[in-house]
C-alpha cells in the first residue's frame, strides 16, 4: 500500500498515526485493569480475524502497532483491525 494511500485511510480512523510501515495509536485507561481488558478483547478479535497486532501494555495505556507482516508494509487488514480496535467498548481517562 503505498503512503498516500494509507494518509486516506487514516482520516477514517481518527487518532491512528502512520509510523513507517506501521499504524499506531496509544489508548489511555482510568485504571491498568481497564487497559488489560481491552487488550484482552483486542486480542479476542485479532484472533478471529487472523490479524495480530503488536500490544504493548502499560500503567493506564495499551499502544496498538499494525503492519502486515508477510508484506512487510501496510494492507486493508490493517486498517480493518484499527476500525475494530476503536468499537471495543472502553473507558477512557
Amino acid at each position: 500500500m503505498s503512503r498516500e494511500d494509507a494518509q486516506k485511510h487514516l482520516k477514517e480512523i481518527p487518532g491512528w498515526a502512520l509510523t513507517g510501515d506501521s499504524i499506531v495509536k496509544e489508548f489511555r485507561f482510568r485504571s491498568y485493569l481497564k487497559g488489560l481488558d481491552f487488550a484482552y478483547s483486542l486480542g479476542k478479535v485479532a484472533e478471529e480475524q487472523n490479524h495480530h497486532p503488536d500490544i504493548l501494555i502499560g500503567w493506564r495505556m495499551v499502544r496498538v502497532t499494525l503492519t502486515t507482516h508477510d508484506i512487510k508494509g501496510l494492507s486493508e487488514n490493517d486498517f480493518i483491525m484499527a476500525a475494530k480496535a476503536e468499537k471495543i467498548p472502553r473507558e477512557s481517562g
